[in-house]
């Protein structure tokens, strides 16, 4: 037959494809079939707007081609699996070769920003819920009051069932969102995974950036090179740590008296010079710069946003309860303020402080194993409370606060240093100086306030009136 007039021997080759479709073509219009083309305009007729089009036909052909092949040419398997790859290569490389201009994909909100915003909004439904059944209730005539007490006492039963449902709910919810914190090993829960927290970063540093924009130390600056440098060597004496090793360190020094420091989940370090006027050597900024890498790593930010998650989502029980049994809005009001109080004071500053606790010990461990002196760490808390102290800044109370009080920061790190100078000499790192820095900060001191004393008794003697002889 006229259709196999392409097949050749078993030794020979095939034609190329383009060969076989000019002889079906001959051959396919002998039959006396209509042949439909469809003409390509030429590059110079094309606008920009039809050549994605034309791409996409200079595609598509080769893969009709290699079908037509199939149908009407010899039923040849081999030749129409090369044909086949021959088409599929073509048109592969012609789609991928173009350029597609697509929109910018829209980024989802990080989930804790998300609850972020919310907040508010979830406080004052439960204070308009709270209020309404309130009203509601004042509203009843009291034979209707009556008939819903009888009511609620009929189904006591059922309403325990949906409380005890409900609590086994949120118990699993609990349990199933506990977590392991790196380092330390103690159990926390944590409704944010972290990837959702490297999200909120990534916004919270282009917040800070343009905050601080003009505020931003060069990176030339000895300032800025000395704290990258402190940082970086902190991380490669502690890549063993996963947490550490998987975060891009980076460092931005900001020109603000403020003494203060602080490291976002994504690697973030934001130094104050305020903190680097604090510091008196480079043990002290390694042991204040790994504290704050501490927090970073163990992700207490998350932990403290989960906790705080929890702790509002209940709170808003009894919010609605506080709204709906006080007869007046002021008293209502006043509850309100009562609870939020009792919430930072019972759950919130207690368990900040136990995080800053923690980091302390962390940061004194990650500043040991990069051979810092970590029993500078204590006197660096000494020095803040002088400080303070001659800046008349007025004392909170730790329980009132969500840091732990300098003193009681430094009988912490007394206790930590032993552990911490025993991980040291496991570093192989050099020998330490025999004087330790406690001792000569402390020295230091009482000489200081002696020549005080003697210098105040010696201006109260001259300026005392002479005795009468």
């Amino acid at each position: 037959m006229a259709l196999f007039c392409l097949r050749l021997n078993r030794s020979s080759c095939f034609y190329p494809l383009s060969a076989h479709l000019t002889s079906c073509f001959q051959v396919y219009k002998q039959g006396g079939h209509a042949w439909k083309t469809r003409p390509f305009l030429s590059s110079a007729q094309l606008s920009t707007k039809n050549r994605f089009q034309r791409a996409t036909n200079t595609a598509i052909l080769p893969l009709r081609t290699a079908i037509f092949a199939r149908t009407f040419l010899p039923r040849d398997k081999t030749a129409f699996l090369q044909a086949w790859r021959q088409a599929k290569g073509v048109a592969v490389r012609t789609l991928w070769g173009h350029r597609i201009h697509t929109s910018r994909p829209l980024r989802a909100l990080p989930a804790p920003l998300i609850w972020l915003l919310l907040k508010p909004l979830q406080k004052l439904l439960a204070v308009i819920l709270g209020r309404s059944i309130r009203k509601w209730w004042v509203a009843l005539p009291p034979n209707r009051r009556q008939l819903a007490r009888e009511a609620a006492w009929r189904s006591r039963w059922l309403l325990a069932a949906a409380a005890a449902i409900i609590m086994v709910i949120a118990a699993l919810f609990l349990l199933t969102h506990l977590d392991e914190s790196p380092l330390t090993g103690r159990m926390r829960l944590l409704v944010f995974s972290r990837e959702n927290y490297m999200e909120l970063a990534a916004v919270m540093t282009e917040d800070y950036l343009e905050k601080f924009a003009e505020q931003l130390v060069p990176g030339d600056d000895p300032s800025h090179r000395l704290v990258e440098r402190v940082v970086q060597h902190l991380a490669n004496r502690n890549k063993d740590v996963p947490e550490v090793s998987s975060i891009p360190w980076s460092v931005h020094v900001v020109k603000d008296p403020t003494v203060n420091a602080f490291v976002l989940p994504n690697g973030k370090v934001f130094m104050f010079t305020g903190m680097l006027e604090m510091v008196a050597d480079i043990h002290q900024l390694s042991f204040v710069l790994g504290h704050e890498m501490a927090h970073a790593i163990l992700g207490h930010s998350a932990e403290q946003a989960s906790l705080s998650h929890v702790v509002d989502l209940l709170s808003l029980i009894l919010l609605t309860a506080i709204w709906a049994l006080c007869p007046r809005d002021s008293l209502a009001v006043f509850g309100h303020w009562i609870q939020g109080k009792l919430i930072q004071l019972m759950f919130s500053r207690p368990y900040s402080r136990k995080l800053e606790a923690e980091a302390d010990k962390v940061g004194m461990q990650l500043a040991a194993k990069a051979c810092a002196d970590v029993r500078a760490a204590p006197v660096f808390w000494q020095q803040m409370e002088i400080t303070d102290q001659l800046r008349a800044v007025p004392a909170v109370p730790e329980w009132l606060s969500t840091h732990p009080s300098h003193r009681n920061r430094v009988t912490q790190m007394d206790r930590f240093v032993p552990q911490a100078l025993e991980l040291r000499d496991c570093c192989e790192c050099p020998a330490l100086p025999s004087a330790d820095p406690r001792v000569v900060f402390s020295k230091s001191v009482r000489t200081l306030l002696d020549k005080a004393k003697v210098k105040g008794r010696g201006s109260q003697s001259s300026n005392s009136p002479p005795q009468p002889q």
